[in-house]
């Protein structure tokens, strides 16, 4: 007697908006990480930068458009999108960029994800001068929320994220789930005691914010904390700021390391090669996250995973993430942060129970385990038979991890 063959959930991803940084990487390694015991077809819209692993899961489908354009990508969705439904027949069109367009058929289930909190940050979102950025964020907000409420399961990245959402829908969501972002394993590979520091690493001893130059990052209040800490006798370190820069800020930036005279000692190297950036906060004396706008932040996780010292912003969701191993301070006051700095600077045996703590709690977190908890969440929305043993007890054991250090 033959056996009938398994149907394979069919997911249709949007990915038109992964262009850089943070939906890369999560879409990078969602599909590396799909279950290999899985009968799934994943179709991706994506840019021809996003490296998809060679599968026969997954497929990239090109857009002959100019879709790096939001506006035409826009109008791309609207016409051609409906002809890719009536094509593939999805079960589930899943939008790790937030936005869900018109003409999903009511047969295909929907899953979106939250991962931008400047949109809903309206203290911090006013920092941007009147004009493209505001009304952006403005507009954001109100399509990312719509799409969150007529989405069938909205994927949250941090507790903080899913009870600010809850209580601004007023409990309208349909289903949600909690699935924190991973660590690349390259972070925790040690690279620090080679005796070669790179190109990119200073030789004197640093201290290191790696984030986007912007006005919610908070760089101005690290140079004045900097100059500060300087002034408490710690004379031999430099400040390097990594990261790519919103043109307006950086100018800020620069121009109080120049009111403070401290041209010599503050590194701006703007944005660096992913594959150099673990040496990069590896070789770091102490790494600082200043952020005062998080939902989960990958920068935090990774400074975890280097095992250096990490002193990061009380804003949540940072505490949520980093637990008891991390140095908190509030990121608008430069006072703070350089007494933080100082304490930890000036005891070394607490410098090195910091650096254990983080490497140890950094376990908590792994692309692995994200992807196997994310298509569960996805074939369990969709009703489809899993039938994998291994699939069950990987997602379930790694979900459970996550999740527990998220309610910490």
């Amino acid at each position: 007697m033959q056996t009938k063959p398994r149907k394979r959930l069919r997911v249709l991803v949007n990915g038109l908006s992964a262009r850089h940084g943070g939906v890369q990487t999560y879409l990078i390694n969602l599909f590396e990480h799909l279950p290999t015991e899985m009968a799934i077809e994943a179709f991706v819209l994506c840019p021809d930068t996003l490296p998809l692993p060679v599968s026969s899961k997954v497929k990239r489908l090109n857009v002959s458009w100019p879709v790096g354009n939001p506006f035409v990508r826009a109008v791309w969705e609207k016409i051609e999108l409906p002809k890719l439904f009536r094509e593939l027949r999805p079960d589930v069109f899943f939008c790790p960029g937030g936005v869900i367009g018109a003409g999903v058929p009511p047969t295909c289930k929907t899953v979106t994800m939250f991962r931008n909190m400047l949109p809903f940050d309206r203290v911090h979102r006013r920092k941007y001068p009147v004009g493209y950025m505001r009304i952006r964020h403005w507009l954001l907000e109100r399509m990312l929320m719509r799409s969150m409420l007529r989405s069938d399961l909205v994927i949250f990245i941090s507790n903080y994220a899913r009870d600010l959402i809850e209580q601004r829908s007023f409990g309208r969501l349909k289903k949600t789930v909690i699935i924190p972002h991973g660590i690349s394993s390259k972070f925790r590979e040690l690279v620090s005691g080679n005796g070669n520091r790179g190109g990119w690493v200073p030789k004197e001893e640093y201290l290191l914010y790696v984030s986007r130059v912007d006005f919610y990052k908070a760089q101005i209040e690290v140079v004045q904390a900097f100059a500060l800490l300087k002034k408490k006798g710690h004379t031999a370190l430099k400040l390097v700021f990594a990261g790519p820069e919103s043109l307006e800020y950086a100018r800020k930036v620069r121009r109080e390391i120049r009111r403070l005279a401290l041209e010599s000692e503050v590194v701006m190297l703007g944005a660096i090669p992913y594959t150099e950036m673990p040496n990069l906060y590896q070789n770091a004396l102490v790494n600082i996250f200043a952020s005062h706008c998080e939902n989960c932040p990958n920068i935090l996780l990774e400074a975890l995973a280097s095992g250096r010292p990490l002193v990061a912003s009380r804003e949540p969701p940072m505490p949520e993430f980093a637990g008891d191993a991390a140095l908190y301070f509030n990121p608008s006051s430069p006072l703070e942060l350089s007494e933080c700095l100082s304490r930890l600077l000036n005891d070394p045996d607490r410098m090195r129970a910091f650096s254990r703590q983080a490497l140890e709690r950094s376990r908590a977190y792994s692309w692995l385990g994200t992807a196997s908890a994310t298509w569960k969440a996805v074939a369990e929305l969709a009703d489809h038979d899993l039938s994998i043993g291994s699939i069950h007890s990987i997602a379930a054991s790694e979900e459970s991890l996550a999740m527990g250090i998220c309610n910490d």
